[in-house]
């Protein structure tokens, strides 16, 4: 049993459910789920075309999905931060005393055959226990 689990959540994918169905079960009694979202912003070329005001509208979206995600399921925390994913993960997870990180892992590509590309990296390099749920198609 786990004391503080972090469930990074990818607010376009229905794997969310089914993580933080395994991160309660992994939890000890009075133990913090945070449900965590990595918001990463236009970057390169692309953040040119973009005034501020619509990144903002992008970042209160994504807020406003996190928050929908989560209603109605007590004692799960929701946080939401911008970066990079795999790496703004696995800072966060250091920097907040996590102890488990539960991630959801689909339908990866040839270079990332087991895992997605982001739950291979968090495997890799977590400084925790690691639980990878796999959805079944």
């Amino acid at each position: 049993m786990y004391a503080k689990i972090l469930v990074p959540m990818a607010l376009d994918h229905d794997i969310s459910p089914q993580t933080l169905g395994v991160a309660r079960t992994l939890c000890s009694p009075g133990g913090e789920i945070i449900a965590l979202h990595v918001y990463e912003a236009p970057q390169g070329t692309v953040s040119a075309y973009l005034d501020e005001d619509v990144v903002r509208a992008g970042y209160e979206t994504a807020q406003k999905r996190l928050h929908e995600k989560l209603d109605g399921m007590e004692g799960v925390t929701p946080a939401l931060v911008k970066g990079h994913s795999s790496r703004t993960i696995l800072d966060y997870a250091k920097d907040h005393g996590v102890e488990c990180i539960v991630i959801g892992s689909h339908k990866p590509g040839l270079r990332d055959f087991f895992l997605g590309s982001t739950a291979a990296r968090v495997v890799r390099h977590a400084p925790c226990a690691v639980h990878v749920h796999r959805n079944a198609d």
